[in-house]
This record gives C-alpha cells, structure tokens and sequence, in this order.
C-alpha cells in the first residue's frame, strides 16, 4: 500500500483507525482501504452507521453555537478527530471572532491534519494527547496558551467516551477535567448506546464486534450510564436526549432514525 503524502510516517497504514473510519462515513477523504473495510463491515449490521455521525456533528454544531450564545470563548475538544467543514473552531469563531479553540486527539493524523488547518490561526491549536490522562492536556503549552482556567471553558467530549472501556476508569477522567473548570463551564458530550437504534441489539452487537475485532472496542452504555459523567453539572434543556431533540433547528420528525441511537446532552457548572 502506498503511503499518501499527508500520512505521518509514525503511524501503521495497515491498522483501521477509529478516526479515520469516522472520516470515512462523514465523506472524507483522509482515510485508507482497511479503514473503509472496517467502516463497511460494521455497515452490513448497521447500515444507518453515517447518519448516526452526521446527527452527532450536527448536534455538536448547535451546542458549540450555543456555548457561544452564553458567552463562552473558551473550547477544549477531546477527541476532535480528523478536521472536517464545520468544525468547532469554524462555528465558535464565526460566532465569536475572539473564541479560542484547542483540540485535543491522540490519534497522529488527526493531529498532523488539524496543525496543517489551524496553521494560520493563532486562536486555535491541537495537542497530542489522551482522554485517560487529564493533566497532561490541562498542563500542555496549548492549554496553558490559550485557555484561561479562570473564565468559563466549554469542554466536549463528543464521540469519545464510549472508546474508553470501563477498566480505563473515564467517569474520574471526567470528574478531574470538570475540577479544573471554572464555574458556569459547559460539558458537552455524545455517546452511543444500544438505546433509540432501530434494530434487534443482537444485530447491533455485530456493528460493536467489528469495532472489538479492530481493537478498538466500542462501549455502548445505557442512558443511566452516560448520565453519570454529568455528575457536579446541572443539566441544560432538554436535558440528556437522542441527538436530534438537543434544540433541533428542523423538525426531528423529518431525521433518519438512526439519527435517535444513542444520547447527546450539555451541562453547566454551578
């Protein structure tokens, strides 16, 4: 397999990615043939698998705008996976031209692709790092740059916490980031489960063991589960809701309905 020019050395092009499968429905163009082959295997069990990630960029979208509606200029995205249109620091900054915006991913390519889009933006930046590890984002030259721990931070965790398995321990990852925000601080987060998919869970089940055969286990955690990482936030209206009834701009009737699997929510600390 030949290595396209924009594919860091560093990484196996022979190893799906979660990020690049992720590119792969959103229809971009910096994934690899085992990263399709993957994306269209969990396809044969879950063939509504690209509008679930068009619902949750969706989502993402309006949260972002609505955190900027607050007055918040401040944005930590972890898991920010590869850069595709509309992405938090577009939305943020087109709200709020002052909005600074760090990413945050652990994933080569999506760090080398999100350095080459922000190159020209002093405002935004991206570090190399790890949910599992809160202090080495919070204590990074970026954070520390252009986050200011003082003021109000929206941190999103959209489309990541289900990538970390329970023995990784994500609710005190979670807990620590939320300590080190200041009050009135947004969380704003997605999360699969098998809740709102329309289809058998056994058959669901063979979309999540692709995932588990690529080493990258999906953890598909019910509604009660997924409200424990907004434990020390008070929920926003409507609450922790399928995507498209988070403040829908168009009709949620008219969505797909795949686009209801799983739940998206945003939070507010006191």
């Amino acid at each position: 397999m030949e290595r396209p020019a924009w594919a860091p050395r560093s990484i196996d092009i022979s190893v799906p990615s979660v990020s690049r499968i992720y590119d792969y429905y959103l229809g971009g163009s910096h994934n690899f043939e085992v990263d399709r082959e993957a994306a269209r295997k969990a396809m044969e069990f879950m063939p509504g698998l690209p509008k679930i990630m068009q619902a949750n960029r969706a989502f993402m979208r309006r949260a972002v705008a609505f955190a900027a509606e607050e007055g918040i200029d401040q944005f930590l995205d972890i898991g920010s996976g590869i850069p595709t249109f509309g992405n938090v620091h577009e939305v943020a900054q087109a709200a709020r031209p002052d909005a600074r915006v760090v990413y945050v991913d652990h994933d080569p390519v999506a760090v080398a692709h999100s350095q080459a889009v922000l190159a020209d933006n002093e405002r935004a930046d991206v570090v190399a790092a790890d949910l599992r590890k809160p202090q080495e984002i919070l204590s990074s030259p970026q954070v520390e740059r252009l986050i200011d721990p003082n003021r109000p931070v929206a941190l999103l965790l959209v489309a990541i916490l289900h990538f970390v398995e329970d023995a990784d321990d994500p609710y005190s990852a979670v807990a620590e980031l939320r300590e080190a925000l200041a009050p009135g601080s947004l969380l704003i987060l997605t999360h699969a489960s098998y809740e709102g998919i329309p289809l058998p869970p056994k058959r669901a089940e063979g979309a999540v063991d692709v995932y588990k055969d690529i080493r990258n286990p999906l953890i598909m955690r019910s509604r009660d589960e997924i409200a424990r990482f907004f434990e020390g936030y008070d929920m926003v209206e409507p609450g922790l809701v399928p995507m498209p009834h988070w403040r829908p701009q168009t009709a949620p009737e008219d969505e797909d309905p795949y686009a209801f699997s799983g739940f998206a929510g945003v939070g507010r600390t006191a």
